[in-house]
C-alpha cells in the first residue's frame, strides 16, 4: 500500500518534489531498461518461481546467472541401497540409513521426508521394476506440492504425520477447476468443495482411488508422508507405463498436474536431487 504524499507548504517545495519524482522515475526507467537488456529480470523471475514457498531447509539449485530453459525431464536416480534390516515399520524403514544421512545433507531434503520418498521408490521398483520410478521424481513433486511437508510452518513427526495438516484452497471454479465435494469433508474439512490435502496434495477423489497404508500403522492417511508418497508412486506408475524415458516421464507428471510450469519445476528439482545424490554417494 502506497503511503500518502505530505502536502507542500510552499510552491517552491512543490516544484522540488515534482522535479525529484521526475528524476526518480527517469532513474528507475533507466535501471529497468538495463536489467531487461541483460536478461536479469527474467533470471530473477525464474529464481523466484523455484524458490521455496514455506519453511524447511531444502537446498536450492544454484540460481541461474542467465535465463536457461528447464530440463525436459528428470531421469530416474538409482534405486537407493536397502537397509540391512528395516529401521522402522513401513516404507520409511527400507532405505539404508547412511545413504539417507548423506543424501539428506547434500540435497537439504529433511531426512524423514527422504526416507518416505526413497522407501516408496524401493517398494515400487520391487513390485514394478518396469515403471522405473526414481525417488528423485517423488522428491521433486513433494518439494513443489508442500516443500516436503513444511509448507505453512508444518513439520513431519517421527511417524510420518504432517502437522498442522496442509490443506489447499477450495476447488470452487473461481481460479481453479470446479470440483464439488466428494468426501463430505472427511479429509479436507470442506463439505461444499474438494481441496487438495497432505504433503503430496491429493484431492479426496484421487485419494479414494489410490489410498494405501505405507507407514504400517494400519491407517491410510493422506496427511502421512509415507502413505502419500507410495500412493503417488502407485498413481504415477498407473498413469504411464514407465518413467524411464522423456516422453513417458512427461506424460506421468502431466497426469499429476498438467500445467507446463508445474512440469518445469518438478523436472528442475528432480534433476537437481539426482545430481546432488550422485555427488554425495559416488
Amino acid at each position: 500500500m502506497l503511503a500518502a504524499t505530505p502536502r507542500c507548504r510552499s510552491d517552491s517545495r512543490q516544484v522540488r518534489m515534482v522535479e525529484w519524482r521526475m528524476l526518480s522515475r527517469r532513474a528507475l526507467a533507466t535501471l529497468i531498461g538495463g536489467l531487461l537488456a541483460g536478461g536479469v529480470v527474467l533470471a530473477l523471475l525464474i529464481a523466484l518461481v523455484l524458490a521455496p514457498r514455506g519453511g524447511g531447509g531444502d537446498a536450492a539449485p544454484p540460481a541461474p546467472t542467465e535465463a536457461a530453459p528447464a530440463p525436459r525431464w528428470a531421469a530416474p536416480a538409482e534405486v537407493p541401497p536397502g537397509a540391512s534390516e528395516p529401521t522402522r515399520a513401513g516404507v520409511a524403514g527400507l532405505a539404508d540409513p547412511e545413504w539417507l544421512a548423506a543424501v539428506a545433507a547434500e540435497t537439504g531434503i529433511p531426512e524423514r521426508a527422504l526416507a518416505a520418498y526413497a522407501g516408496a521408490a524401493i517398494a515400487k521398483n520391487g513390485e514394478r521394476p518396469d515403471c522405473d520410478l526414481g525417488w528423485n521424481t517423488l522428491a521433486g513433486i513433494g518439494w513443489v506440492e508442500s516443500r516436503h511437508g513444511s509448507y505453512g510452518g508444518a513439520s513431519i513427526a517421527d511417524d510420518g504425520t504432517v502437522s498442522p495438516p496442509i490443506i489447499g484452497i477450495a476447488l470452487d471454479g473461481s481460479t481453479t477447476a470446479l470440483i464439488p465435494d466428494t468426501d463430505d469433508g472427511a479429509i479436507d474439512g470442506d463439505d461444499e468443495f474438494d481441496r487438495a490435502v497432505g504433503p503430496m496434495q491429493f484431492i479426496p477423489g484421487s485419494w479414494a482411488n489410490w489410498f494405501v497404508d505405507a507407514s504400517g500403522d494400519g491407517d491410510a492417511d493422506p496427511h502421512n508422508i509415507d502413505d502419500a508418497s507410495l500412493a503417488a508412486a502407485n498413481y504415477l506408475c498407473r498413469a504411464t507405463p514407465t518413467l524411464g524415458d522423456e516422453e513417458s516421464w512427461r506424460a506421468g507428471i502431466a497426469a499429476y498436474n498438467s500445467a507446463s510450469s508445474y512440469l518445469d519445476a518438478v523436472a528442475t528439482r528432480s534433476a537437481f536431487y539426482a545430481q546432488a545424490a550422485a555427488d554425495a554417494v559416488p
